[in-house]
C-alpha cells in the first residue's frame, strides 16, 4: 500500500486575509481545513518566512509589500488550518523561497519507493507549483497530486494556468470545481 502524504503549502493569514490576502484564498481555507481533518497519513506544512530586511530580498525587490514576516500574526498559520492540525503529527519546513528543496530532500530520504503526495494551499500559481515540480524532479516515480479546490492563486486566471502547468508536467489535477 502506498504511503500518503499530505503537504500544506503556505496556509498563512497574510495569504489568506492579510497583506496578500485575496478573496479566492479566503474561499478556500473550509476547504483546506476538512482535507487536512480526513488525512490519514504523513502530514508536511510550509511556511513562507521571511526577515525584517525582506525589502531588501531579490524577492522583496519585485514585490515589496512586506509578509509572513517570522513572528509576526501575518507568519502565523490561519486559524482554521491550526485547528485541523489540532492531534495530528506534522512537520513544519520555513521555506526562504518558493520551493523547498528541504522539503522534497526529506520525502526523498523518508518516503518509501510508493508514495502518493498531495498538495493544497497557497498561492497555486507560485508556491505550490513550485513545491509540486521540485517533488516531481526528486521523486519522478512518485504519484504527485494538488487538489485544485484547496488551492487559490494570486488570480483565478493564473490559478488556472498553474494547473495547465501541472498537469502538462504529470502532476494530477484533482479536485476541480
Amino acid at each position: 500500500m502506498a504511503e500518503k502524504i499530505l503537504i500544506i503549502v503556505d496556509m498563512q493569514n497574510d495569504f489568506i486575509d492579510g497583506a496578500l490576502g485575496t478573496p479566492e484564498a479566503a474561499g478556500i481555507v473550509a476547504c483546506a481545513a476538512r482535507k487536512i481533518r480526513d488525512f490519514d497519513g504523513r502530514i508536511f506544512v510550509t511556511l513562507d518566512t521571511h526577515g525584517p530586511d525582506y525589502l531588501e530580498t531579490a524577492e522583496g525587490k519585485k514585490l515589496p509589500v512586506p509578509h509572513c514576516v517570522k513572528g509576526t500574526k501575518g507568519w502565523l498559520l490561519h486559524g482554521q488550518i491550526r485547528q485541523a492540525l489540532q492531534g495530528k503529527t506534522y512537520q513544519a519546513i520555513e521555506k526562504p523561497t518558493f520551493g523547498s528543496v528541504e522539503l522534497a530532500e526529506e520525502i526523498r530520504r523518508t518516503a518509501g519507493v510508493d508514495v502518493q503526495i498531495e498538495l493544497i494551499g497557497l498561492c497555486t500559481d507560485i508556491c505550490v507549483v513550485s513545491n509540486a515540480l521540485l517533488l516531481k524532479a526528486y521523486l519522478p516515480e512518485a504519484d504527485i497530486s494538488v487538489d485544485a479546490g484547496c488551492c487559490a492563486g494570486v488570480s483565478p486566471k493564473t490559478h488556472q494556468a498553474a494547473l495547465e502547468t501541472l498537469r502538462m508536467c504529470q502532476v494530477a489535477v484533482i479536485g476541480e470545481t
